[in-house]
């Protein structure tokens, strides 16, 4: 049920009372009910409960200008002001530290409730990683599984990808930002945000007009560990931000997930530290899946080969990445050839293939880089990066 209009404004004078912030808020609600009762309340009584300071902001004239574009923006059609007292807001977030009071959502909200997994990782990931991260999303939607992430460039944005590519067999997928709900960053995701928007969620507590404010960005972090039943690592530096969501969802009983990858890699550093600290390791979306099976009282599935897994894409094969055509300076060009080639051992053709180049094209760029010490050959026609 959506809050009448009246209430909803209440709510939201409630939510922009500058110091209070959202432990005060819902001391408050704890305190008088309604957010209506709140201000209908004494300056004594309230600041029994947040101190005298903040009893004088919530008694202060409210920004009525920001609350009636707030009104007008959640009357159009696919937007929503869920409130704490919403029946559709998801009861999972009660399980993390500081539930938000108000949730923006744009798209299905109906999507928050149900079985999610959140899959996190590098902005500045592999070619291989955002394969894995598609792979693995698609897979995971298809078995049932809301698949929430960050819209953020890197392992988030092709884990949403994923997501949308299982089109209508797949569960959908969530995108938590940590902006306003009508500014979307980084700006180059605007158009997957809006695919979104159309086939999933996406979802904020910052009001309107929120800008990409760095400190924003760790407690969007714990709403995306806070809908899903597990978080998954796909690639993840030392100190990464997917680090802070993977103890953000240990810390409120979340299953973690990390894919190992090479020890050369700088980006798998993370998700080995998580596997040393008890994260499961996972090879295929179907080990996510049976981990999860019980906590979610799924029926264990017929046994099946692998052969058959694979072919009903329960063990993900990890597709190339899609080739590049943009004609690049030899700097550019070296240094494309390097990030294809990722930290593991990979054969010709599918550096070919990351990079978009002709076969011939790409030897006269593999020869330097070998001669220089950045690669080497290694037995079956594969190339090791080495720097």
């Amino acid at each position: 049920m959506t809050a009448p209009a009246d209430d909803l404004a209440d709510w939201l004078r409630l939510a922009c009372i500058p110091g209070v912030g959202t432990q005060g808020q819902r001391a408050l609600l704890a305190a008088f009910g309604l957010p209506g009762h709140i201000f209908a309340a004494g300056r004594g009584a309230l600041a029994a409960v947040v101190g005298g300071q903040a009893a004088d902001a919530v008694l202060a004239v409210p920004a009525h200008e920001d609350i009636e574009r707030t009104l007008a923006w959640a009357s159009e059609a696919g937007n929503r002001v869920l409130t704490l007292a919403d029946a559709d807001y998801p009861r999972q977030l009660f399980d993390i530290a500081d539930p938000p009071v108000l949730l923006y959502v744009k798209g299905e909200p109906a999507l928050l409730s149900r079985p999610g997994i959140a899959l996190v990782g590098a902005r500045s990931a592999t070619a291989a990683g955002e394969a894995n991260a598609e792979a693995f999303a698609r897979t995971l939607a298809q078995q049932g599984l809301v698949v929430v992430s960050g819209l953020a460039l890197g392992i988030d944005a092709a884990a949403h990808r994923g997501a949308l590519a299982a089109g209508s067999t797949g569960a959908g997928t969530v995108a938590v930002i940590g902006t306003g709900i009508d500014r979307i960053y980084p700006a180059r995701n605007a158009a997957l945000a809006r695919e979104i928007a159309a086939a999933g969620a996406v979802v904020s507590e910052f009001p309107l007009g929120t800008p990409p404010l760095q400190h924003n960005f760790p407690r969007r972090n714990r709403l995306i560990a806070g809908l899903a039943e597990g978080v998954l690592v796909v690639e993840a530096a030392l100190g990464s931000g997917s680090l802070i969501t993977a103890r953000l969802a240990t810390e409120t009983g979340r299953e973690v997930f990390a894919i190992p990858g090479s020890i050369h890699s700088p980006l798998s550093r993370g998700c080995h530290r998580l596997i040393r600290d008890g994260a499961k390791l996972v090879e295929t979306a179907e080990d996510v899946v049976e981990e999860l099976r019980g906590r979610l009282g799924w029926p264990a599935p017929v046994a099946a080969s692998v052969k058959d897994r694979r072919s009903r894409g329960a063990v993900p094969a990890v597709p190339a990445a899609p080739p590049r055509q943009a004609a690049l300076a030899l700097d550019g060009e070296r240094t494309r050839v390097l990030e294809a080639i990722g930290h593991d051992p990979v054969d010709l053709d599918t550096i070919a293939a990351r990079c978009g180049l002709t076969v011939d094209a790409l030897y006269a760029i593999l020869l330097p880089l070998e001669l220089e010490g950045r690669l080497a050959k290694l037995p079956g026609g594969r190339f090791q990066r080495i720097t």
